[in-house]
């Protein structure tokens, strides 16, 4: 190909601005621009055409000059026909690929900057959503002079924009993970801003025992309010869910906030020792650069001697992957009251040590949470158990073993459907009185 001559021939039928001809040959001499690229190609047919004329063949060369001020809106070209006698020849053209966008981004790039004036953000990324006929345009004049040497007028576009913003604003671009995400829409002339979801990891405490995890919306009503919920929409008032994001929202500005737990303990267990780890992931924040100490200083504050968070820091989408997928298999640690409907004595405690020692448990899904969980046989590990006795029919066990075993179920046996229990080895009744989670160990730290 002779990249002169075929540019020629496309100015020929086609009006182009710098930017739409120099895209054609974007994949040749990287590391420069699209408008310099065709800024360049016009710049040297000028040239060639003035040679022409200075050799003598006037014509030749005042024909390429008209093409190049015509249909390339070349001003170099229009001023050697000016001097030649050729004067008003071209006005301004409209490209035929783009019309002339590039020249009206002044006032995309202003609004641009407005929007990101309202979030805080180390990076972002440009990217636009483009009328169909640009690409329809771009892609019928490659197919006519063959040309696959190009880019998209998308890509260009983005960079373009991009490199403005970021002179502008004093931010970095990031294509991996922005901050923000600008999406100019140029169907409807629209600006739209995507601030990328925040995440900080923690552990929280429960210290009382009658709060859920997450907000529990009443059954009877399914949240409208009832005589059941006394009207409040829901079957506890608070939830630990609550009591972290409402602090995280109001330092963020977010719009929304949601709770991903490491697990979660039953609404009557507490959580005591380091805490549960939990991230939680805030939607559309304007302010991420917060002050992590005095978030937590307000979630406990929140929560008033009930719930508090400890270990806070920034994380990632990452980080909510890891803590689901390892919940189900790292290590627990409870301490629980357990009643049976008999006498006990030290020889009975000491065998249920010795026999749960390292013992593989098949647990079919307890009854009670049956109507929320698949029926299915789960295979769980016990690690320890300790028992001291507390009075005749009483005595507390701290059990560590594998995340995902309902250990209350482990006590009284659940029908049948946990195997083996405490019930079962004791040959009596066995029933959990009170529950505390004392450790989750083994995820993220």
């Amino acid at each position: 190909m002779n990249l002169l001559e075929h540019a020629l021939k496309i100015l020929v039928k086609y009006p182009l601005c710098d930017h739409c001809l120099g895209r054609q040959f974007a994949m040749l001499a990287r590391g420069t621009t699209n408008e310099l690229r065709g800024y360049s190609i016009k710049l040297l047919l000028t040239m060639k055409a003035h040679l022409h004329i200075k050799e003598g063949r006037r014509e030749e060369g005042l024909k390429i000059l008209k093409i190049l001020a015509s249909n390339g809106g070349f001003q170099p070209a229009e001023n050697i026909l000016n001097k030649y006698g050729c004067r008003n020849v071209h006005g301004k053209i409209k490209c035929y690929i783009c019309g002339n966008i590039f020249e009206e981004t002044e006032e995309i790039v202003d609004e641009i900057v407005k929007k990101l004036s309202e979030y805080e953000y180390s990076t972002f990324l440009v990217g636009s959503k483009i009328p169909g006929e640009i690409a329809e345009r771009e892609d019928k004049l490659r197919s006519e002079y063959e040309l696959n040497l190009g880019e998209s007028f998308k890509s260009e576009f983005n960079r373009f924009l991009g490199k403005i913003v970021q002179k502008k604003t004093g931010r970095e671009v990031s294509f991996k993970k922005p901050d923000i995400v600008v999406l100019v829409d140029l169907t409807r002339k629209k600006v739209e801003v995507e601030s990328k979801p925040l995440y900080i990891y923690g552990r929280y405490r429960k210290l009382i025992r009658g709060i859920p995890q997450s907000t529990w919306i009443c059954s009877s009503c399914g949240g409208l309010g009832c005589p059941e919920c006394n009207y409040t929409g829901r079957k506890y008032p608070t939830s630990i869910e609550e009591i972290i994001s409402k602090p995280v929202l109001e330092l963020t500005m977010g719009e929304s906030a949601v709770f991903h737990g490491a697990g979660r303990e039953d609404v009557d267990a507490r959580m005591l020792g380091r805490g549960r780890p939990f991230v939680i992931e805030v939607k559309k924040p304007k302010r991420r650069f917060i002050d992590l100490k005095l978030l937590e200083e307000k979630i406990n504050e929140n929560g008033k001697g009930t719930v508090e968070v400890q270990s806070l820091r920034f994380s990632s989408r990452m980080e909510v992957r890891k803590l689901k997928n390892l919940a189900p298999y790292t290590r627990k640690k409870y301490r629980l009251t357990v009643r049976v409907d008999g006498d006990l004595n030290e020889e009975m405690l000491k065998r249920l040590e010795e026999y749960f020692n390292g013992r593989e448990i098949k647990q079919r899904t307890p009854l009670r949470v049956l109507h929320r969980r698949a029926d299915k046989v789960r295979i769980k590990k016990v690690y320890s158990v300790k028992c001291r006795r507390i009075s005749q029919s009483i005595f507390e066990v701290i059990i560590e073993c594998q995340g995902g075993l309902y250990v209350k179920e482990l006590v009284s046996g659940d029908e049948g459907r946990t195997k083996p229990s405490f019930s079962e080895i004791l040959n009596m009744s066995a029933t959990c009185l009170e529950l505390d989670v004392l450790d989750v160990e083994g995820l993220v730290s």
